[in-house]
């Protein structure tokens, strides 16, 4: 052996590969999975708090096939359930006549279309049976309110 060669030290294994901190790759990843999961929760809230919104609607559309005075009846059913579903039993639940028309107005904002329009037949339809009922132009309406309230419950 020349003596150059017995100096030279045995070779050196570097230590082992620390998993902290992580590539840049990862942490993008992470943050795809944290955005990914945050957004599939808020989807998800989303679609259970207007769940009350499509058995409504789809309801509505089941009505189609009645009878025009069961449709004027069904209707004044399916909207007090709704709301008072939607707002505080003590606001809506002693309603009635003009005052129930009002409300139903009230939350779509414009002409007043159930005490002027389609809608007026609620208030005297089940009184009166042999009324005239565009069922199309009151289904239609009832499908507006019932859109244009606010999400999700009390």
């Amino acid at each position: 052996m020349t003596p150059e060669l017995g100096k030279l030290r045995d070779i050196h294994v570097p230590g082992p590969v620390s998993w902290w901190p992580p590539a840049t790759g990862w942490w993008i990843l992470g943050l795809f999975v944290w955005l990914g999961l945050a957004l599939g929760t808020w989807l998800y809230l989303r679609h259970l708090r207007d769940r009350w919104r499509r058995a409504a609607i789809e309801e509505l559309r089941r009505l189609r096939n009645l009878e025009p005075e069961a449709v004027v009846r069904e209707i004044s059913v399916l909207l007090r359930r709704v709301a008072l579903h939607r707002y505080p039993r003590e606001e809506v639940a002693s309603l009635s006549g003009e005052a129930w028309l009002a409300f139903l107005d009230g939350a779509l904002g414009t002409d007043a279309p159930f005490q002027n329009g389609a809608g007026r037949i609620l208030a005297v339809g089940p009184y009166a049976p042999d009324s005239a009922v565009d069922t199309d132009a009151l289904l239609a309406l009832c499908e507006r309110w019932i859109r244009r309230l606010p999400g999700g419950g009390r």
